[in-house]
């Protein structure tokens, strides 16, 4: 067990959760091969925080949200929400009464076109035992917080902008008085200006509501406005994780420092330029990794024991973890 699975604070805690997927293909007796997704991942989130969770396209960051979600339901690993166990031994023991909500990617695609913007904002309120005046009250209150008025109740997806779609999606996860958003890329898919907007409207949410973030996104210079502890993807694992400013300005990992050293950062005195970094290769399929360190293919430390030994996410410094066998060198040669 890793460093970081020892760890007991925390409102929400994840520990060895591990998602699989069947495709089809030539491999095993029946014609499908299996894969993990997820591949046995462990933290926690604080109660008030956002955890950004940073890596490429494929690198299972979804599949994560979507388990955490109990929109699928990992094989294996526990799921625990304010002390109390959600999933178990591939089993949902109990379902959280709205305390969990998720914002998606596409506004345009995650909202009903043929209903109206009320009833999309009502749909978690189902499973609540609610008066229709408290649920109406909600309702309203949830639009208005998002910066919308009540005419936008009456009004269907098609009729609105991709900016107020989205935040009609954040209504949503809003009504039901959750404790903690998990936040799917919610800006990806608008123009920069109204991105703008929707990240200013979430750090004012968090604050006035005392919310709890889990922010998906590939771009680290949102992860390092947003979040207060960053944790990077790949291949269905956490490779780094620790305080945002930390793993931006210190990265302990190759894989961590490439994001890094490619991403324009909001920071005018860092001199807003852009390093040439080149990296090798493609992430790896799910269904057939390569043995011990995924990331070795790419990696330009890589040693003959990467190959066969996977690494374990352990701390370095404070509360500051790497999945590396090469750690301490890289982090000695870098002069830190």
């Amino acid at each position: 067990m890793s460093d970081a699975q020892n760890i007991t604070e925390g409102l929400l805690h994840v520990e060895n959760l591990s998602k699989r997927f069947t495709i089809r293909g030539p491999e095993g007796p029946s014609g499908r091969k299996k894969g993990n997704a997820v591949d046995r991942v462990s933290f926690f989130v604080r109660k008030g925080e956002t955890l950004g969770i940073v890596g490429e396209s494929g690198s299972g960051k979804t599949t994560l949200l979507l388990c955490l979600a109990l929109i699928m339901v990992p094989e294996e690993g526990t799921i625990s929400l304010d002390g109390e166990k959600l999933v178990e031994k591939g089993k949902v023991v109990k379902r959280p009464h709205g305390e969990i909500q998720i914002v998606f990617q596409d506004p345009s695609s995650s909202l009903n076109p043929t209903m109206k913007v009320r009833d999309i904002v009502a749909e978690p309120l189902s499973r609540l035992r609610l008066s229709r005046e408290d649920s109406q009250q909600r309702i309203t209150n949830s639009i208005e917080r998002v910066g919308l008025d009540k005419t936008f109740l009456e009004k269907y997806p098609n009729q609105i902008s991709g900016g107020q779609k989205q935040r009609v999606g954040i209504a949503r996860a809003l009504v039901t008085h959750p404790t903690i958003i998990l936040l799917d890329e919610p800006t990806s898919a608008l123009d920069v200006g109204t991105q703008a907007q929707v990240i200013n409207l979430l750090n004012h949410l968090q604050k006035e509501l005392d919310l709890t973030y889990i922010f998906v996104t590939h771009n680290m210079a949102i992860a390092s406005y947003l979040s207060d502890r960053i944790a990077v993807f790949y291949a269905g694992s956490i490779r780094e994780l620790g305080l945002a400013q930390d793993v931006i300005s210190n990265s302990l990992h190759p894989y961590t420092s490439t994001l890094v050293q490619s991403t324009l950062l909001p920071d005018p005195e860092a001199g807003n330029s852009l390093n040439e970094v080149d990296v090798i290769g493609e992430p790896p399929s799910f269904i057939n990794p390569p043995p011990g360190c995924t990331f070795h293919p790419r990696c330009p430390y890589v040693k003959d024991n990467c190959k066969t030994d996977e690494p374990q996410l352990k701390e370095f410094l404070n509360e500051h973890y790497s999945a590396c066998h090469f750690t301490r060198e890289i982090f000695l040669e870098r002069g830190s």
